[in-house]
């Protein structure tokens, strides 16, 4: 069998360059990588929050902390404040890391609702380093990972700073937009017949390869056009198809935490970088117009803007298979949620890391390809639940799309989750499943699902011995963030050395293989 050596990218934004930047160094001495994008296409853009697992991505590419967010504008993300969500008003904070102390048996839950019972336990979020620090505005790296965190990023930057990586490893980019997709005929024989064998570019030049990477957002140009997967539709649980993103001044220092803001047509998010803030409306076309969203937005903003609102049209799924014959969708190409819970980025840094673990040097084998959809199909429905979960369990009665989300027949594995939990206060989760029991406990907790009862070994704390127990727990977590610096000195201090490097020159001393 031929051995794949030829692969193309199409595309470039946050998925072509972080799926360039990863096989380059990964694969980058034996393979031929082209990625053809056009500065005339823009790219969505929108993705600046992140989530904790972007550390082993960037740990794979040797990247130095400390540059990549004096190059990209970072700040720190401790958590999601969630504003409004179980109703007007009422808010919760849903944090990364652990709260309080697990026992193996129960989770931490079960004697935090014990306590609370015997007028206890204070409310659940001050036994969370992550959330204690996030509304205190402060930050720094604490031993031991105390603090659990990821990073809110200028995305355009962010693909500038891998693309400079990628080159970096020899990655060839391609300036051009794509005139058609050819596919290979029967001449090409019976293993081959069907795969896309070119890109046909505008101006003439064809480009050939043997592993394509479809990374042309929505429009899903080659898994979607010219290899005809179809799309699973899942607007019912998910009915928001809009959002609008604008850019504006930042008025006060940079909070280590996303809002999220509910309204009655969707909600909105602020996302605080050091230079600026990145802001946008996720709603209903049902219940707010394309014309109105623009003025909504503007109207629920801090700042000045920095750039036009722009609007985005999607419709919430995934691809009935992302990996067909010779063709791997990454990115929007594959599917998409919503950015409710800063996913995206990671199901681009998964796709790239699946990929490399099956990466088909001797040609396509059917049992990888197989593989790798059950994967993707399977972490994309585990994220989608856990969104629809925040809709779904809610008591706002200010709009027809919050009554939808709350009378709607939900999927059956969502449905088994909740009731679990209401019943018992247990989050049992598959292991390879992104977010953590704790994740789970503060969304349902949040949007106001109380636990009928706990694990019985919480009973087995005297009154004095649980009230020592969660106090210790309080006591040290409100000591140690006590003792940290305010987020922006943090963030001022660990970049200073880079702050007045170039992006180019921040790259240009990053190690090459």
């Amino acid at each position: 069998m031929k051995s794949f050596h030829r692969v193309v990218i199409a595309g470039g934004g946050t998925a072509g360059w972080m799926m360039a930047a990863l096989m380059s160094k990964l694969l980058g001495k034996r393979l031929d990588i082209k990625l053809v994008e056009s500065e005339e296409i823009g790219t969505v853009g929108v993705g600046e929050a992140t989530i904790p697992a972007l550390h082993t991505f960037h740990n794979l590419l040797g990247i130095n902390e400390a540059e990549f967010m004096a190059a990209t504008n970072a700040t720190f993300k401790l958590g999601i404040n969630f504003e409004g969500w179980k109703d007007i008003g009422q808010d919760y904070f849903h944090s990364f890391g652990t709260t309080g102390n697990d026992h193996w048996s129960a989770g931490f839950q079960h004697f935090w609702l014990k306590g609370r019972a015997e007028g206890l336990a204070k409310t659940y979020t001050d036994y969370n380093p992550e959330t204690v620090a996030a509304f205190a505005n402060r930050f720094a790296h604490v031993p031991r990972n105390g603090l659990n965190y990821a990073y809110h990023l200028d995305a355009t930057r962010y693909a500038k700073y891998l693309r400079a990586m990628s080159e970096g490893y020899g990655v060839k980019r391609i300036e051009g937009k794509i005139a058609q997709v050819l596919k290979h005929g029967p001449e090409a024989g019976p293993e081959r017949d069907g795969d896309i064998a070119a890109l046909q570019m505008q101006d003439g030049s064809r480009i050939e390869g043997d592993l394509f990477i479809d990374c042309t957002g929505f429009r899903s140009l080659l898994l979607g056009e010219a290899l005809g997967v179809g799309y699973e539709d899942w607007s019912y649980w998910l009915p928001c198809d809009r959002a609008v993103a604008v850019q504006t001044t930042s008025v006060r220092d940079p909070w280590p935490y996303t809002r999220s803001i509910a309204h009655p047509f969707g909600w909105q998010w602020r996302i605080p970088l050091q230079h600026r803030v990145g802001n946008g409306l996720v709603y209903s076309s049902k219940e707010l117009s394309d014309a109105d969203a623009p003025d909504m937005l503007r109207q629920n903003v801090e700042g000045e803007l920095i750039t036009a609102p722009r609007l985005i049209k999607f419709t919430p799924g995934q691809r009935n298979k992302v990996w067909e014959r010779n063709c791997v969708a990454v990115g929007l190409a594959s599917g998409f949620v919503e950015p409710l819970e800063s996913t995206s980025i990671h199901l681009i840094q998964r796709a790239a890391i699946r990929l490399m673990q099956l990466f088909p040097a001797g040609g396509v084998s059917q049992g990888d390809v197989d593989e790798f959809n059950l994967q993707s199909k399977r972490e994309l429905e585990h994220i989608r639940d856990f969104i629809v979960l925040h809709y779904h369990v809610n008591e706002r009665t200010d709009s027809a799309l919050w009554k939808h989300v709350r009378e709607m027949n939900i999927l059956p594995s969502l449905q088994h989750r909740i009731q679990l939990f209401r019943e018992t206060a247990r989050v049992f989760r598959p292991s390879d499943e992104l977010f953590a029991e704790n994740s789970w406990v503060q969304v349902m907790m949040g949007q106001g699902i109380t636990p009928e009862r706990y694990h019985p070994v919480a009973d087995l704390m005297g009154r004095q011995e649980l009230n020592n127990f969660l106090s210790d727990i309080q006591v040290k977590v409100s000591r140690t963030i006590a003792g940290l610096p305010t987020h922006k000195a943090y963030v001022d201090q660990l970049c200073a050395p880079y702050r007045e490097a170039t992006l180019d020159q921040l790259v240009a001393v990053m190690p090459k293989v």
